[in-house]
C-alpha cells in the first residue's frame, strides 16, 4: 500500500511538472464511466470531444490510442458527430436502444473510457474500456428514458429536448476530457 501511494505521488508530481492534471488511477474510473454515459447519449460526440482533447493537449493519450489526437481523427470524428446531431432529429432515426445504436454506444464508450485511463494514470486501458462500456449502456437506456419522459412531461416537441440533450452530451464530454 505504501509503495502504491508513493508511486501515485511520484506520478502526480511528474504530471504537475509537465503541466498535466493530477488524476489518480482510482479517480480516472468515474470519468471513464461519465464519458461512456455521454457516448450513450450521442455515440460520436464523446469520441469527437476525446479526439479534440487529445489534439489540443488537454488529454495526453498514450499508445495504443494515441491516434485519437491526430488531425484526421479529429476531422473524421467531428464530421461524424455533427452528422449524428442532425440525424438524431429525424423521425426515421432508429432508437438508440436498437442493437446497432446500442452497440455503437457501447464501443464508443469503451474507446473513450480506455483513452481516459491511458492518459496520465496507471489505470489499465482494459478496465477503462469496461467502465466506459457500462457507462455507454447506462447512458443509452437512461438517456432514452429521460428524454421520453421529459417530452411527455413538458408537452414539447421531441427535437427541443433532443437539442438540450445534445448540449449536455457536448458540454459533458468536453468537461470530462479536459479534466486530465
Amino acid at each position: 500500500m505504501h509503495m502504491e501511494t508513493e508511486k501515485r505521488v511520484v506520478d502526480n508530481a511528474r504530471l504537475a511538472r509537465q503541466g498535466g492534471a493530477v488524476i489518480t488511477s482510482t479517480q480516472a474510473l468515474p470519468f471513464a464511466f461519465l464519458i461512456g454515459a455521454f457516448a450513450g447519449l450521442r455515440s460520436l460526440t464523446a469520441p469527437a470531444a476525446t479526439a479534440w482533447a487529445a489534439h489540443l493537449g488537454w488529454l495526453k493519450v498514450s499508445s495504443p490510442l494515441a491516434w485519437l489526437g491526430s488531425v484526421p481523427s479529429v476531422i473524421v470524428l467531428t464530421l461524424l458527430a455533427l452528422a449524428e446531431l442532425v440525424s438524431d432529429k429525424l423521425p426515421e432515426t432508429p432508437s438508440r436502444t436498437a442493437p446497432l445504436g446500442l452497440g455503437a454506444r457501447i464501443v464508443m464508450g469503451a474507446l473513450c473510457g480506455a483513452a481516459l485511463c491511458l492518459a496520465g494514470t496507471q489505470q489499465s486501458g482494459l478496465v477503462g474500456a469496461i467502465v466506459g462500456a457500462v457507462g455507454g449502456i447506462v447512458g443509452s437506456f437512461g438517456g432514452y428514458q429521460l428524454r421520453t419522459r421529459l417530452v411527455k412531461a413538458l408537452g414539447s416537441p421531441d427535437y427541443v429536448v433532443a437539442v438540450v440533450e445534445d448540449l449536455v452530451a457536448i458540454g459533458g464530454s468536453l468537461w470530462v476530457a479536459s479534466r486530465f
